[in-house]
C-alpha cells in the first residue's frame, strides 16, 4: 500500500491529511504543532519528530506550507528533503508560492530525478474537510496521471494549468479575482446597510441579481448572514487575511513580471496591508468588512 508523507497539518493541511488517510492511504505526517499531529495519529496516521523522519519511506510527499520561504526551506539545501528522497518519488506540493520560486522547486526536483507537481488549491477550509478542493496544477502530464488517486482524495476538480509554475500562476490570478468580489462585496453589504436595507435582504437579492458572486453564494462577510461562515463566527478560522495579503503581492509580482496592469488587485492589496496594520492579519480574509463600517 501506498505510503505518503504529509508535511504541514494547518487550517488546510489537516483536513487534507485526513481526506487521506480515509481514503486508505497509509499516512505519516509532521508539523511543528504537535497537537495536530496528535489528532491524526488518533485516527491511525504516523506522527514523525522530523519532516525527514516523515519521508522515509515514503513513495508520495505532499506539503501544505505557509510561504515561499518555507517550501524552500523544506526540500532544497544540502538539508532539504530532495537530498533524503529517493529518485522517482512523487511530489505534490500544494502550497501557494511565488511562481518563480515553483520554478525553482521544480529544477532541483528534477536534478535529483523527483517527480514534482505545483498543485496549489482553492476551495477554502470547507472544501478542504469535504474533499471537493479545486487543485490547479503546473508539471509534466504524465506525472499528473499517476498523482490523480491521490489529488482525487482530496479534491473534485483538477486542472492541469501548464508547465512547471503553471498551477502558482493560476493561483495567484483565482486569489486576486476572490480578494476583489470580497471588497465589492463588503462595501455594498456596508452600503445597503446603512441605508435601511435588512443584510439578509440585501444579500439575497445580490446574490440572484447581476451583481452574484462567490462570495454571496458560499462566504458572506456581513455577520450574521450566513451561518457557520467565518464572518458568523467572529471571523476565526477560514483563509487568514495575511494569507491573502501574500497571495495578492504574489499576485502583483506576477503582474509586473508580465507588464500586466493590475489596478483593482493593487488596491485590494493596499487594503489588505491595512488590515494587517490594525492587527487583524490572523482573522479570516472576510473581516475586510470591517473596513467599511464604522
Amino acid at each position: 500500500m501506498t505510503t505518503i508523507a504529509f508535511i504541514g497539518l494547518g487550517h488546510m493541511g489537516l483536513p487534507m491529511a485526513r481526506n487521506l488517510l480515509k481514503a486508505g492511504f497509509n499516512l505519516k505526517v509532521f508539523d511543528l504543532v504537535q497537537a495536530a499531529m496528535d489528532q491524526l495519529a488518533g485516527e491511525g496516521a504516523l506522527a514523525a519528530v522530523s519532516a525527514i523522519e516523515a519521508v522515509q519511506g515514503a513513495q508520495v510527499v505532499v506539503s501544505m506550507l505557509p510561504a515561499s520561504r518555507h517550501v524552500e526551506g523544506l526540500y532544497l539545501g544540502a538539508n532539504g528533503l530532495f537530498a533524503a528522497l529517493k529518485p522517482g518519488t512523487l511530489v505534490l506540493e500544494c502550497s501557494t508560492i511565488a511562481p518563480e520560486a515553483a520554478r525553482n522547486v521544480h529544477a532541483a526536483a528534477r536534478e535529483r530525478g523527483i517527480q514534482l507537481l505545483d498543485a496549489p488549491v482553492s476551495g477554502g477550509t470547507a472544501g478542504a474537510a469535504a474533499g471537493t478542493l479545486t487543485f490547479m496544477i503546473g508539471g509534466q502530464a504524465e506525472t499528473l496521471a499517476k498523482a490523480q488517486p491521490f489529488f482525487q482524495a482530496m479534491g473534485k476538480n483538477i486542472f492541469h494549468a501548464g508547465p512547471d509554475g503553471a498551477g502558482q500562476v493560476a493561483k495567484v490570478c483565482n486569489n486576486q479575482v476572490l480578494a476583489v468580489q470580497m471588497i465589492a462585496t463588503a462595501e455594498a453589504m456596508a452600503m445597503g446597510v446603512a441605508n435601511g436595507l435588512e443584510p439578509a435582504v440585501l444579500a439575497e437579492i445580490m446574490r440572484q441579481s447581476s451583481g452574484g458572486n462567490w462570495t454571496l453564494e458560499k462566504y458572506n462577510p456581513w455577520p450574521g448572514v450566513m451561518a457557520n461562515t467565518p464572518a458568523s463566527n467572529g471571523y476565526s478560522g477560514g483563509f487568514m487575511a495575511e494569507l491573502m495579503t501574500k497571495d495578492l503581492g504574489l499576485a502583483q509580482e506576477a503582474a509586473q513580471a508580465s507588464g500586466s496592469s493590475t489596478p483593482m488587485g493593487a488596491l485590494a492589496l493596499q487594503l489588505y496591508r491595512l488590515l494587517l496594520k490594525q492587527g487583524k492579519g490572523k482573522q479570516d480574509f472576510s473581516v475586510v468588512q470591517q473596513l467599511f463600517v464604522e
